[in-house]
């Protein structure tokens, strides 16, 4: 089938919500990393790398690996890199 092209819609999570929580944002990296055909001990690795420090790690490291397709967004100036 050919079609159109489609331009593709960011995924934007709002850090400052309830999607911020960082039990959510992992079940997101988790998800996003299986249908990425990662394998379980690459995102073991990731989430352990994630849980590894504070929360600024903990988002820093979200952004690492899945900043070029998920997009966040928050108000506090302390996690803004």
């Amino acid at each position: 089938m050919i079609r159109k092209r489609v331009p593709q819609h960011e995924t934007v999570i709002n850090l400052d919500g309830p999607d911020g929580n960082a039990h959510h944002l992992i079940g997101i990296a988790v998800g996003f990393g299986r249908d990425a055909r990662m394998s379980e001990e690459s995102l073991k690795s990731i989430v352990d790398e994630m849980r590894s420090g504070d929360y600024k790690n903990f988002i820093t490291t979200f952004d690492k690996y899945f900043g070029g397709s998920i997009v966040l967004e928050t108000t506090n100036t302390e996690l803004l890199v």
